[in-house]
């Protein structure tokens, strides 16, 4: 655990290598990244059989397919002959998926199919089910897709739903905001030269908020007091009483996600699912960053902005003005991270830093990093 000093006003940050250390990094990625239930996509983006998509999970190849079957399955993109990517597009659709070097195939449900010219093994390779393409770990959750390359990973739910309740104190409020019926309008990918931790303790934290974010602390004026909504159970922020959206400007026509309560109503809500997503609730959009994290030093974050598709259908419908909000936000918040990780090596950080009570909350981020990596005692940057 991250020790509070014996004054009870200060705790302890992780130390410096912490962020640095490829050690350290490589632990991350076996205990956690690669334990963890990791977001990929959206389940509409592979709604009829044979579209797929294609990612990455800790630098594995994997593509993911609906079946002529109708079931949603993830396999990894590796022809299980000599190894070679089986599918280059990043989207499409297929009735089969053939390799490009020696034309082995395999059916949407990942059997093998065909192997030319091989008459003398031919009937062996494809009648035993082990030369079918490697299976990964798929689960769905509010219209997202999971997925884990642990060997037994446990039910998704005990992973998320679990911080849901520990967020709001039950799971109703989540779901009233129907993710599963949202579409993505907007897209933006960010590199950050910073490590995944810095990036998730800011996003937890609102100390930072009146310093480096003028439109956001405009549109939500109770966070210029350094409380964010991710500091107690079931807490929203309210929006400036002149502003009718969660936009730059405080504008905004669009009519309130269907399913949403009036307390809902001019009200954000941000929410951390550890390890790498975060999802931004308003009244007519969702906003949704998932990090993705490179090295000890770099991380990749994909940021989309949700809407209902009855409102992208109408002629009029922008989102620019609502995306332009959280994207300043976003960089904002990417610059203020990287003006951390160039001094994670610092003498000067070596014991690492404080959390004032204001911020105290993230040291239970700290606490989830250290129980999964296991470190030993003597290298946990007690203060």
């Amino acid at each position: 655990m991250v020790v509070i000093n014996e004054s009870g006003k200060l705790k302890a940050t992780l130390t410096g290598e912490m962020y640095t250390s490829p050690s350290v990094f490589q632990l991350e990625k076996k205990h956690i990244f690669s334990e963890s239930w990791i977001f990929v996509g959206y389940e509409y983006e592979v709604k009829e059989p044979g579209e797929f998509i294609r990612t990455k999970v800790e630098h594995e190849n994997i593509m993911v397919v609906r079946g002529k079957d109708d079931v949603l399955r993830a396999f990894f993109n590796v022809c299980r002959h000599r190894g070679a990517t089986l599918c280059s597009a990043d989207t499409g659709k297929a009735g089969i998926f053939r390799c490009p070097y020696h034309s082995w195939s395999y059916g949407l449900d990942g059997t093998l199919l065909g192997v030319p010219n091989t008459s003398e093994c031919k009937e062996q390779l494809v009648k035993n089910e082990q030369y079918g393409l490697e299976p990964v770990h798929l689960q769905l959750w509010h219209g997202m897709i999971w997925l884990n390359l642990s060997e037994h990973p446990k039910p998704i739910e005990q992973q998320i739903d679990a911080q849901m309740i520990e967020r709001f104190g039950n799971l109703e409020t989540f779901a009233r905001y129907g993710l599963e019926n949202l579409r993505v309008a907007h897209r933006e990918e960010y590199e950050v030269d910073a490590n995944w931790k810095i990036i998730i303790e800011n996003f937890q934290e609102c100390y930072h908020c009146s310093a480096i974010h003028p439109e956001l602390t405009e549109t939500l004026p109770e966070f210029r007091s350094g409380i964010g909504t991710q500091n107690g159970i079931g807490t929203g922020a309210k929006f400036n009483e002149s502003y009718q959206a969660f936009s730059i400007s405080g504008k905004g026509n669009r009519a309130r996600l269907k399913d949403l309560l009036p307390e809902d109503d001019r009200t954000y809500y941000g929410i951390t699912i550890l390890p790498l997503v975060f999802i931004n609730l308003t009244p007519d959009h969702l906003i949704i960053h998932r990090s993705i994290p490179i090295n000890a030093h770099k991380t990749k974050v994909i940021c989309d902005w949700l809407f209902d598709p009855a409102e992208m259908a109408k002629s009029d419908f922008d989102p620019s003005d609502a995306v332009e909000l959280f994207h300043r936000v976003n960089l904002q918040d990417f610059e203020a991270c990287q003006w951390c990780q160039e001094n994670m090596g610092s003498k000067a950080y070596r014991k690492g830093g404080l959390l004032v009570p204001v911020e105290q909350h993230v040291s239970r981020f700290y606490d989830y990093v250290l129980e999964a990596i296991q470190l030993p005692e003597n290298e946990k940057g007690i203060f």
